[in-house]
């Protein structure tokens, strides 16, 4: 079975916190909305303490064009995307000794928050010494969901090329789609909740010869995935494209559909590799905020613990939509045992959810 046996992380370069963040929206929404000061109550509910931006504050304080915005996202998830793969491919933490991206048979690069044809791998493999036979499978719109099924597909490669070593690489930088000019309640929450980030792990097929690279003790081995989308639930979440951009689509009714649609799913999903929720010893959950936490634990009778890093990743970085849960992911990659049993899970625009069961070997 395949496993993951690297992950890293490029941080954007403007660490602000969510305080800024809040004061800097009220003089953006006052105008809309005569109940901000109430309505600004999510910035400090939500538990993020600080966010890491492509741009600083100030960016964001004009209009910008469609082009304007896409053109920053590109320059900056090249830049942060090389720095993501390099340092997946050289962890000391990680790997015994560093792998050549040349040495990489394909590339999953998960997006949904700008466009970019040639896709950003391929700008990347133009910069960083690499093969020009490597695959190329850029995966858009997959949303929060995104980091999550990046893994599975990269999973279903290596049992397809059980020789192979493959990179998936996480690049959003969701603030800038902002737009200034909507003045939604979709939009003030996804300010609130929404950052930069980029993740970069290495998965590699079992006859790979990973064990000459892999460091730790153990890795955790993907078991089985589950792909599952929810009929007639397309407004739930997801983006409206308009001449200007990307606009938000974000329901108040995510944590109850959680509550009531998540639980059958994962109970069917262990179910079917012979274990139960209270076999779990991780809980690998995407942080799409303090209130979705919230809803996994009660559909799940998870005690509260079994969130805590996902938790902190939540208040350190906020949603970074796809690369969030590489981040969970990676934390647990450092502190996990040999044995251990885990379940990661992601949700998103479809709607969606991505499960995938790993054991520690």
């Amino acid at each position: 079975m395949p496993r993951i046996i690297s992950a890293a992380e490029a941080v954007p370069p403007y660490s602000i916190e969510q305080e800024k963040v809040m004061d800097f929206s009220e003089k953006i929404f006052s105008e809309s909305f005569s109940d901000i000061k109430r309505l600004l109550t999510v910035f400090q509910n939500g538990q993020i303490e600080k966010r890491h931006f492509a741009k600083d504050l100030d960016w964001f304080e004009q209009d910008r064009t469609f082009e304007e915005k896409n053109n920053a996202y590109i320059e900056a998830a090249v830049e942060l995307g090389a720095a993501a793969i390099t340092s997946c491919l050289t962890s000391n933490e990680f790997l015994k000794k560093s792998i050549s991206l040349e040495d990489i048979d394909a590339i999953f690069t998960i997006t949904s928050s700008g466009l970019a044809t040639p896709s950003i791998e391929a700008r990347i493999m133009n910069i960083l010494p690499s093969s020009q036979y490597t695959k190329r499978i850029p995966i858009w719109g997959l949303g929060c969901a995104g980091g999550a099924s990046g893994l599975s597909r990269a999973h279903e490669f290596c049992l397809a090329y059980p020789k192979s070593k493959v990179l998936v690489l996480s690049i959003e930088l969701c603030s800038l789609t902002f737009q200034r000019n909507d003045r939604s309640k979709s939009n003030l929450i996804g300010t609130s909740l929404f950052a930069d980030g980029v993740a970069c792990t290495l998965v590699c097929g079992e006859e790979s010869g990973y064990e000459a690279y892999s460091k730790r003790a153990a890795s955790p081995r993907i078991i089985g995935t589950q792909s599952t989308t929810m009929p007639d639930s397309l407004n739930v979440m997801g983006w409206e494209i308009k001449n200007d951009g990307l606009y938000v689509v974000f329901s108040k009714d995510i944590p109850s559909i959680i509550e009531n649609w998540l639980q059958p799913n994962v109970v069917r999903f262990l179910t079917e590799h012979g274990v139960s929720v209270r076999n779990l010893d991780h809980f690998i959950a995407h942080p799409g905020g303090r209130k979705v936490l919230e809803a996994y634990v009660s559909a799940l009778q998870l005690p509260e613990a079994m969130i805590d890093v996902s938790l902190n990743v939540l208040k350190e970085y906020g949603n970074m939509s796809s690369a969030t849960i590489l981040y969970v992911l990676k934390r647990f990659m450092e502190k996990a045992e040999k044995g251990d049993l885990g379940l990661a899970a992601a949700l998103g625009p479809g709607f969606s959810s991505e499960l995938l069961l790993m054991r520690w070997e």
